[in-house]
């Protein structure tokens, strides 16, 4: 199958201009419903969403190739995008994204449109052939370009090296775009530096240029480029290099030096069949941190909305009229609690059913929904309707994690059933025998859980207004560690789960240090002008609109610009606005929304006064630090 065959002129547009990434998508996804690849518009937006929650597809260099396979796609399919002016995709190089390619992969077992769409990503990375499609003149004459260049490449075969130093494996998630991109850059590097490399890329249609055992017992070093698990056992006492795919585009020739200077450790496999099963401690810990974000991100939405309507339900109603029932005192406040309440009881189920699903995908759902709505009743085996453990947070985490895990392990188990058995697993062995393990196991785990969740909330009711005042500093302060990294996610879950626990106040100190540092940021950019370039000035008019919408990430290009400057001013400010708002006793029942939800926080103008006085210290710390820009 022809790229040509994939991309129609109906979803083609040239000389579009998008303010956004989101515009784009939209844009992108019209052009795939009209060219007919589509059963399901909205279905398939969030396929695509869903993989760009996971990291931007733009792959530097004025390109994106946002991808998803999903059911909602009728046929494969492509739609292309000319921005002469760019859009900011969120490229790794800040780089504004000219060209965008969107791919429309069905489910099932067809991935012979694959070949072509992996052939794409591959041309995208020769810079005449890119020039040449974003120069084109029209949709007619872009598809000839696409079909000449495609035409010269077809039935060409990878060049056959004998003795390749280095050998690589690539492989993304969906198997479409970067696991080609990621191999295409690092065997073209590998010419560019003489060193005769060779990549295996593990792709949705299956392992491709695969490697061989003499290859491999030949090479000098081995890089894995990849962001889910590939085999290796094969591996076994060579040294190997760990990496992500998105490093495999960007920093492939710093990989390739890695792998023949001599210093990369040897890999030892501990003879179990796949890197799922032998990971080192680095791998499984980034592993475990994926599958809870999974979790947590789609968990978020519910304690957003619920949390929200509750304390409209509170600001609308009327304390006077009966002070035991507030907050469903009136007609309009009791609805508003009601859905709200019902929406945040999702949270623990949520969580856990997505945890299991991101270790074991679709068998794992069901299996964790249960778990973590067995943790929310708090059953237990003396009393399994519930009520009198508190297992809430913790225990919806841990479900999560044994779900995902027995759904494995029963993956595992039934490998040797009859194939005529297969259909049964997916809708009857996995959820009936997952659906009763991790019950029990759950009910096992509630009353320890409860008692260390009391504990936890004992402690912190029992601590007296200094202490409070430190937690609110120290969570504060952790949300601009690392702005968006397992520092400040760390301090976000732990406010989330104490949102289930009734403990307003963290959640309040967690967000308003959110906030700071791209405000901080904007604060210095406007006041102290003398000390950032042009385009660091406009930028920063950008992070008050971030930072009043509570997106931390903002800072984040001025932080890796001047970590040394940056960070510190803004981890100190961010704990003046928690400490200050932990003493002015604010609290917030929705984990997100920033000034879009002042009016449902206790004490706005608190909470308001806590925002201004970190953000101005962290905007006079850092206008201290900062050295004025040396006019050209």
């Amino acid at each position: 199958m022809k790229i040509t065959e994939l991309l129609k002129k109906e979803s083609v547009e040239l000389g579009v201009a998008v303010s956004s990434k989101e515009a784009a998508i939209d844009r992108l996804v019209d052009l795939m419903n009209a060219a007919g690849s589509l059963n399901n518009k909205d279905e398939y937006k969030k396929g695509i969403l869903e993989r760009e929650s996971h990291g931007s597809t733009a792959v530097g260099e004025g390109i994106a190739i946002p991808h998803a396979k999903v059911a909602a796609v009728k046929e494969p399919g492509l739609a292309a995008i000319v921005v002469p002016e760019g859009v900011d995709y969120g490229a790794y190089d800040h780089s504004l994204s000219h060209l965008i390619f969107m791919i429309a992969a069905p489910e099932g077992e067809s991935d012979v449109h694959l070949e072509a769409l992996s052939r794409l990503s591959t041309l995208l990375m020769d810079p005449e052939f890119k020039d040449a499609l974003l120069h084109a003149g029209s949709k007619e004459e872009f598809l000839r370009i696409i079909d000449e260049k495609e035409s010269g490449s077809v039935g060409k075969e990878k060049k056959s090296l004998d003795g390749y130093r280095v050998l690589a494996v690539t492989a993304c998630p969906t198997g479409i775009a970067h696991t080609f991109m990621a191999a295409e850059n690092l065997e073209k590097q590998g010419e560019k530096l003489g060193i005769p490399l060779k990549a295996e890329t593990n792709g949705a249609e299956g392992v491709g240029n695969a490697l061989t055992k003499d290859e491999i017992a030949a090479a000098d070093g081995i890089i894995i480029a990849a962001d889910k698990n590939v085999e290796m056992s094969r591996f076994d006492g060579k040294p190997v290099i760990m990496a992500t795919v998105s490093e495999g585009i960007q920093k492939a020739d710093e990989l390739i030096h890695r792998a023949v200077s001599g210093t990369v450790p040897v890999y030892h496999h501990s003879g179990a069949a796949s890197s799922e099963e032998s990971q080192d401690k680095e791998g499984f810990g980034h592993s475990i941190y994926k599958h809870l974000m999974n979790g947590v991100s789609h968990m978020l939405p519910f304690v957003i909305g619920g949390g929200i309507l509750i304390a409209l339900a509170f600001l609308f109603d009327d304390y006077s009229i009966d002070p035991s029932n507030f907050g469903k005192n009136t007609p309009l406040a009791a609805y508003l609690k009601t859905i709200g309440e019902q929406a945040f009881g999702m949270m623990l189920p949520v969580l856990a059913g997505y945890i299991a699903m991101s270790i074991a995908d679709r068998p794992g759902l069901a299996v964790g929904f249960v778990g973590g709505l067995i943790a929310k009743m708090g059953a237990t085996f003396a009393n399994p309707a519930g009520g009198s453990v508190n297992s809430g947070f913790l225990g919806a985490l841990l479900a999560g994690f044994i779900g995902g895990y027995l759904v494995l392990f029963l993956k595992k188990a039934f490998k040797k059933l009859p194939k005529s058995l297969e259909g049964i697993k997916p809708v009857l062995l996995y959820p009936l025998i997952g659906i009763f393990l991790v019950a029990v196991a759950t009910t096992f785990i509630n009353p320890f859980v409860g008692a260390i969740n009391d504990g936890l909330t004992h402690l912190l009711n029992s601590m007296g207004g200094t202490s409070k005042i430190i937690l609110g500093a120290v969570v504060g302060g952790m949300m601009s560690v690392d702005m968006g990294g397992p520092v400040n996610k760390a301090a976000y879950v732990f406010g989330t789960a104490q949102l289930a626990e009734g403990n307003f106040d963290i959640m309040a100190a967690v967000m308003a240090g959110g906030m700071v540092p791209p405000i901080a940021i904007a604060l210095c950019t406007t006041f102290f002008k003398k000390k950032f370039t042009d385009k660091e000035r406009q930028s920063g008019l950008v992070n008050y609109i971030m930072g009043l919408s509570f997106i931390s990430e903002g800072a984040i290009p001025f932080a890796a610009a001047d970590p040394l400057r940056v960070i510190p001013s803004c981890i100190v400010g961010s704990a003046v606005a928690g400490g200050l708002s932990m003493a002015l006793n604010c609290t917030l029942r929705a984990p997100h929304g920033g000034i879009f939800v002042i009016p449902t926080i206790g004490n706005p103008f608190g909470y308001l006064i806590a925002i201004a006085a970190g953000s101005l210290t962290g905007c006079l710390i850092l206008a201290v630090l900062k050295k004025n820009i040396k006019s050209a």
